[in-house]
């Protein structure tokens, strides 16, 4: 399924592209944030790959309702890289903010996500180091990342891989099997499940996905021809219209005005 031969050339091809990036931009260490789930194991493995295990960092960053097996999780894969692991507990972050008030787990889980990737930029800071995504191009097509939060990064190595080509990965480079079969969970808030919060799995979500952005596939009868209904072709469809801001920059009216450019070379 990846748009290069296979998933091994993948792979090596996103470890090039890590060392690539931090070495133009004069970094030689990087930090992720480490959850236990397959998406954050799989960018800290290419991290390791890119870079060395020393200079790989994955911080734990529970709230008081996180699962304790994916911090389980998350160590198991820690000792499987040979990377170092910080933790910090966001719990009072996130309590001592909302306070006494009823709020809803999708605002509080947004709050977390955000005061996660918040900790991720300071000790990026402190340690001179780059942040790693780990959204990859299933969440990123349907919008399911929270802007400013797992959406921000300095570089993202899972961002052209769809989520079955992220559990391939992450087989080809040994990961535990634990991590690689649990069910997919932000870990936001109990129960919450990536499948049951989207109304797709993610293996039909990634056939259609294909088919629209890799193939160009416009046809609904060939689309639900996958095995997908009309009321959940819509809703991928909704998504992927309804959060395209998410996939840009903030937007700018240059007033007639020119770009900034990338880089400037003097003659």
């Amino acid at each position: 399924m990846t748009r290069i031969s296979h998933i091994p050339d993948a792979a090596e091809r996103l470890v090039q592209f890590i060392r690539k990036f931090a070495g133009d931009n004069h970094y030689a260490k990087v930090v992720v944030g480490l959850s236990g789930g397959v998406d954050s194991s799989l960018s800290a493995a290419l991290g390791a790959l890119a870079l060395s295990p020393a200079n790989v960092l994955g911080v734990i960053m529970p709230y008081r309702s996180s699962s304790a097996a994916s911090e389980l999780d998350a160590l198991t894969v820690a000792d499987k890289l040979g990377i170092a692991t910080e933790k910090v507990d966001i719990t009072p972050m996130i309590d001592s903010y909302f306070g006494s008030r009823e709020i809803s787990p999708l605002r509080r889980g947004n709050k977390a996500a955000r005061e996660r990737m918040a900790i991720l930029f300071d000790i990026a800071s402190r340690d001179s180091r780059l942040v790693l995504g780990t959204s990859n191009k299933t969440e990123i097509c349907l919008g399911y990342a929270t802007w400013y939060g797992d959406a921000a990064c300095s570089l993202n190595p899972l961002g052209g891989l769809y989520k079955r080509e992220v559990w391939d990965m992450a087989r080809l480079l040994e990961l535990p099997e634990q991590v690689i079969a649990k069910t997919p969970t932000a870990d936001l808030w109990p129960g919450q499940t990536d499948e049951g919060e989207l109304g797709i799995s993610y293996q039909l979500a990634d056939k259609v996905l294909y088919a629209i952005v890799e193939e160009g596939e416009r046809s609904a009868a060939k689309l639900r021809a996958l095995g997908v209904d009309d009321k959940t072709l819509q809703m991928v469809i909704d998504r992927i219209n309804r959060f395209a801001f998410k996939r840009s920059l903030p937007a700018v009216d240059l007033l007639d005005g020119q770009p900034i450019p990338k880089s400037i070379l003097l003659s």
